[in-house]
């Protein structure tokens, strides 16, 4: 029987103006769902993986559409809570040139937000399952949701159940009491796999990375010491992961990535994208795939490859998901590049 992998955290109403439009400049709004686990669930589902999501939902017509866009996929949505009155929405501005993508939040007191540990059995989550996702969003949104993440991964190490997680720090919603260091600090001892860039690991662990993104360009040599001081401080972590996302503007950037191990430090092929359609999604397709990868490819090297042009292409696809098949990222790593049409 296949083994089934659980993510857990908020999904989300996205609400964006139509194409490269300032929010409010035209009075329509595109209404999709989407979130960083939720966006994990999808990707893998579409590769042909048994997924299954964990949140909490209001009992209304919006949490009942958001429910059935995920099991349109194919994901497991058995263990949705379903209390509070509203979903967490976002607004997402598509940047464009030199002006850059805005979100803003509107989750506070949403379903989600008022999840408690007592609301939900891991033993029965976990049944079946060989692999837990999370991301650092999801203790950063409540008190309860960080307390049921923290049950999460440990009943996940306690069942021996591989757990991964993208530190995802977002300093807007670190508002309920506790800094991120406080928190992350502890879950991070529970990690088997770690994604994070430079980032991440000053303001979600405390560690300084001593790098600039802002430059442009980004020499993979510069982040060895960090990734050593990571495997230090958690020597537990099989592998960390960070992507390279070189910024040349809005609509222009040069993609690649990293995986260490102890012993090997592994540097993706890098993809100039250009004419980027939507950059949302881009982290959590590159966590999808490489999830995938390394539960389906005996070279770590190539788990890497399969997760970077995965997450290349999400930047092709308008909406939280990534809406393509293993196939078409197999193609994109074979260096099949020309977008010709496919007949």
């Amino acid at each position: 029987m296949t083994k089934k992998i659980i993510t857990f955290g908020e999904i989300m109403l996205r609400l964006s103006p139509p194409d490269h439009e300032v929010l409010l400049q035209s009075p329509v709004l595109e209404a999709i769902f989407g979130g960083a686990e939720a966006n994990v669930a999808v990707s893998l589902a579409n590769y042909g993986e048994s997924a299954g999501f964990v949140t909490a939902l209001p009992n209304n017509p919006i949490g009942q559409a958001a429910i059935m866009t995920l099991r349109s996929f194919g994901i497991d949505t058995s263990h949705i809570v379903f209390k509070g009155d509203r979903i967490g929405i976002y607004y997402a501005q598509k940047g464009s040139c030199f002006r850059p993508s805005q979100v803003i939040y509107d989750r506070a007191h949403s379903s989600f937000s008022e999840i408690k540990p007592e609301d939900l059995n891991w033993d029965a989550i976990f049944k079946d399952a060989d692999w837990f996702h999370v991301t650092g969003i999801t203790p950063a949104v409540s008190e309860g949701a960080a307390l049921a993440a923290m049950d999460a991964v440990k009943k996940a190490k306690e069942m021996g159940i591989t757990v991964s997680c993208d530190l995802n720090y977002r300093k807007k919603l670190w508002k309920w009491g506790k800094k991120a260091p406080e928190v992350m600090r502890e879950f991070a001892k529970y990690l088997d796999v770690m994604i994070a860039n430079e980032e991440d690991c000053q303001l979600a662990l405390g560690i300084d990375a001593h790098i600039d993104v802002t430059k442009g360009a980004l020499d993979p040599e510069s982040y060895k010491g960090i990734i050593n001081t990571i495997f230090e401080l958690y020597p537990q972590l099989s592998y960390i992961a960070t992507t390279l996302r070189e910024s040349i503007s809005a609509d222009h950037n040069n993609w690649s990535a990293i995986l260490a191990s102890k012993d090997t430090f592994m540097v993706s092929r890098k993809y100039q994208i250009t004419d980027i359609v939507d950059r949302v999604g881009g982290g959590d397709s590159f966590g999808a795939g490489l999830i995938y990868g390394l539960r389906h490819f005996q070279d770590p090297k190539e788990a890497l490859e399969f997760a970077v042009a995965a997450s290349a292409l999400k930047h092709t696809i308008p909406g939280d998901f990534n809406r393509v098949s293993k196939e078409e990222v197999f193609s994109l790593m074979g260096g099949d590049v020309s977008g010709r049409v496919q007949r």
